[in-house]
């Protein structure tokens, strides 16, 4: 049964980190399958899009994106490819609550993954999941929205606290 799992918050140490790549065998482990379920349990229940490792104390390189089509789970994502073409939008964050803020990013991205079998998957993401990935895969290299962000738009005060 998959459990709740608290979320770092800014100013937690592991959100600075880059994470480490999970090894096959690693991914052959129970405790990661149950993290997966964690992860997305946790994602769905906080009502975010997108949850990376980091995000829960994990310092490997896992991420659980909530599409239409359900959860994917992407092990050791790596964007092969961005577009030129970039769109400005509001980011925000599970781990800077109410903070918002603009963000550039590519419209289209090519990735490379494991899936949570660890089979090799390969393919071209567009529009918000593209830019989901994005973020994602920042936290995975200690890479936070508002390190890019051209703009804070809300909840400036709080960040200054935090």
């Amino acid at each position: 049964m998959a459990k709740l799992l608290p979320v770092k918050i800014y100013g937690c140490p592991v959100l600075r980190k880059k994470s480490r790549p999970l090894t096959s065998d690693e991914l052959q482990k129970k405790e990661i399958k149950q993290l997966f379920l964690d992860m997305e349990k946790t994602m769905i229940e906080k009502d975010g899009i997108g949850l990376a490792a980091p995000q829960i104390g994990e310092n490997i390189r896992v991420v659980v994106i909530n599409t239409d089509d359900g959860s994917v789970v992407l092990v050791n994502p790596k964007i092969i490819k961005k577009s030129f073409k970039k769109e400005i939008m509001e980011e925000g964050c599970l781990s800077l609550p109410e903070i918002f803020g603009l963000v550039k990013r590519s419209q289209n991205v090519n990735l490379v993954a494991l899936d949570k079998n660890g089979k090799k998957i390969k393919f071209k993401a567009k529009g918000m999941f593209a830019r989901v990935i994005q973020h994602e895969v920042d936290h995975l290299d200690g890479v936070l929205f508002i390190d890019r962000a051209k703009k804070i738009t809300k909840g400036e005060e709080k960040l200054k606290k935090m």
